[in-house]
């Protein structure tokens, strides 16, 4: 039998009666596709209420879904062709640009078509031990774009981890929220941890590990406004519940945010872009990386330049502003 991930069990609410079971955990599961999810439905790793059920079926509040993944195989990795855009690269490590819709390294469901599977096609040489993430030192939703510093070796990746671990790395995101912060700077200090009846998202947990985002109000464009986060923790989804906490939610969130008005403009996913990154290098020089915002995102900050105003200048989007 085939390994498994431990069970993550969800809890049907209100206003979920009705959702089709393989829609509703495809939301729920945003590194997981529909087909993948449709799969485990009819291979019985779905459950509700603990009886297998039909991927068409319909859910009710206060059903139990309880959901088990297999584990991928490391002998599923294969190199694939894909495409990669670098933003910085050296004999140690490199610097890739994101696009939404790929998956960092494989997962249920993304056993191909993964950043993984595209360095070990381009940088045969590169692998870094036996597991499934060769040379990743951080990780990004499959939904968000952006940057990402991968390892081409053992001692880069260690180097690269202990910036990590001593909070010196540097990442800022530009996300566009609904609504407007009070105070147009300011700090997001809250514990996160898995939802405690929710096992599918991440949740304010009195418990759970501490996470904290600086933010910058860069704009004001009708009820929303452009912001930039800076990371001092690395939690799963912690901008996007540290934004939601504040009842600003990334645009395009449907896992967070209002489903109703989530996803204006033609978006298709969230609003949230890894655009900065700096780091020490091994020779202890200091790098400072950063990526535009893909097309998608852009022509909804355009839409609404054009009918709210102009951008701030460069020189006043790029001053610093954190502190360490």
């Amino acid at each position: 039998m085939a390994a498994e991930h431990e069970p993550l069990e969800l809890i049907v609410t209100p206003e979920q009666v009705g959702e089709r079971l393989d829609r509703l955990l495809t939301a729920a599961l945003p590194d997981v596709s529909r087909s993948y999810v449709q799969h485990l439905i009819a291979d019985a790793h779905v459950r509700v209420n603990g009886k297998a059920v039909k991927q068409s079926a319909t859910v009710q509040a206060g059903e139990v879904i309880t959901v088990t993944l297999p584990l991928p195989q490391a002998t599923h990795l294969i190199p694939e062709p894909l495409p990669l855009t670098v933003r910085y690269e050296d004999d140690d490590l490199l610097v890739v640009d994101k696009p939404a819709g790929m998956v960092v390294h494989p997962a249920p469901g993304h056993v191909s078509g993964t950043l993984v599977n595209a360095l070990l096609y381009h940088y045969p040489t590169m692998q870094i031990g036996s597991d499934l993430r060769p040379g990743i030192v951080h990780r990004i939703d499959r939904d968000t774009s952006g940057l990402l510093v991968v390892a081409k070796h053992d001692r880069a990746k260690a180097h690269l981890q202990a910036q990590q671990q001593a909070r010196t790395m540097t990442k800022i995101y530009l996300a566009l929220i609904e609504g407007h912060f009070r105070a147009p700077e300011g700090t997001i200090e809250a514990p996160i941890d898995r939802h405690p009846t929710d096992r599918l998202r991440m949740a304010i947990v009195a418990t759970g590990r501490p996470a904290r985002t600086d933010y910058r109000e860069l704009e004001q464009l009708g009820s929303y406004s452009l912001v930039e986060a800076r990371l001092h923790t690395g939690r799963t989804h912690q901008i996007r519940v540290h934004f939601a906490l504040k009842h600003h939610p990334v645009v395009g969130d449907t896992v967070y945010g209002s489903r109703r008005q989530s996803r204006p403009f033609g978006l298709t996913r969230q609003f949230l872009h890894a655009h900065r990154l700096g780091f020490d290098l091994l020779d202890g020089q200091r790098i400072d990386v950063t990526s535009p915002l893909p097309e998608d995102l852009q022509t909804v900050l355009d839409h609404l330049h054009t009918e709210y105003g102009t951008p701030p200048s460069p020189e006043d989007a790029e001053q610093p502003w954190w502190q360490d």
